[in-house]
């Protein structure tokens, strides 16, 4: 099988003593990530649905509102804390 132009002058720059190219690759670089695995029974029980959910609602069901107070009413709130 014939030789890339690319690796013909990898090669060279790595004869003339110069650093090579490939040796900055990632280690992921030859892994083949096209490989997949189906769910198992339990992890397709466990995921969520509704993902947007999870910081709103609680595990026990319980959840919380928030409201924007304006910053006139906080000081008059802390006023009479005081």
């Amino acid at each position: 099988m014939a030789t890339s132009k690319a690796k013909k002058i990898r090669q060279k720059i790595a004869r003339e003593g110069k650093r090579n190219p490939e040796a900055g690759r990632s280690p992921f670089a030859t892994t083949d990530m096209r490989t997949r695995r189906t769910k198992t029974k339990l992890e397709q029980l466990n995921r969520s649905k509704y993902k947007n959910h999870s910081s709103i609602y609680g595990d026990d069901g319980s959840f919380y509102l928030y409201r924007k107070i304006p910053l006139q009413h906080r000081l008059e709130l802390l006023d009479f804390a005081i």
